[in-house]
């Protein structure tokens, strides 16, 4: 099976060379795909001299904007296979195996990595925290199914989803989105438990304010795409 794992990046200078090592040692019959978005920094530089492929997109489209133009990738390459990992170090390569493994098994569609399963060294701000317990409550309530990590950017995805994906991706903040639309669509979704760390370089972008505007925005789309989706 053709195997990519994609990276978004912005302004992952600091990290990028790592992550794409650290993804070659565990997954050397992998692909790679950096998706540099907009960095202002060296993150395209660094991936491309680590021997990752790189897509330079013009300007900062977003976690979305980006992971569709992966998924637009995959699909045109032929891919069987789709990884999102992120670009800050947070996730473990070492986990990808066996977050395919129900892909290749044909158990599931998507595999989510979840911090919450099982008990992790992972560990969040109070307020992130609420606002996780808080969106897999919604998600669980609405889609009938348990989920603990829902906000998980650590995630696999079979041919099919790449093909849904490549020309369905929500463009804001789209982890917990996705979680339901798949849904909607009878799309097997699994979790299965992860470690994860501390992002090991550079910036986060989600300050306390993006993350509160972020509970609210998701939220709303949520709700009002359910509502449009039971009265059709």
């Amino acid at each position: 099976m053709k195997i990519l794992v994609i990276i978004p990046a912005y302004n992952e200078e600091a990290t990028i060379k790592n992550v794409i090592q650290r993804i070659k040692l565990k997954m050397p019959q992998a692909d790679i795909l950096v998706v540099n978005d907009g960095s202002k920094d060296n993150t395209s530089r660094k991936a491309k001299t680590a021997g990752a492929k790189v897509i330079d997109l013009p300007y900062n489209l977003g976690i979305g904007g980006a992971m569709q133009t992966g998924y637009l990738y995959a699909k045109e390459n032929g891919y069987d296979i789709a990884v999102q990992v992120d670009g800050d170090g947070q996730h473990d390569p070492s986990y990808i195996k066996e977050l395919i493994e129900p892909i290749i098994n044909n158990s599931a569609d998507v595999v989510v990595g979840s911090r919450y399963i099982s008990k992790t060294n992972y560990k969040s701000s109070v307020f992130r925290r609420m606002g996780m317990i808080f969106f897999s409550f919604l998600v669980s309530t609405l889609t009938n199914q348990k989920f603990k990590d829902t906000t998980s950017g650590f995630r696999a995805v079979n041919k099919e989803v790449i093909n849904y994906f490549s020309n369905h991706y929500p463009v804001d903040y789209p982890e917990v989105d996705v979680l339901i639309r798949l849904k909607k669509r009878n799309f097997r979704i699994a979790e299965l438990p992860v470690e994860m760390y501390k992002r090991q370089g550079g910036k986060s972008s989600i300050t306390t304010f993006r993350s509160l505007y972020y509970m609210l925005k998701v939220s709303l789309a949520i709700i009002i795409g359910t509502l449009r989706s039971s009265e059709e």
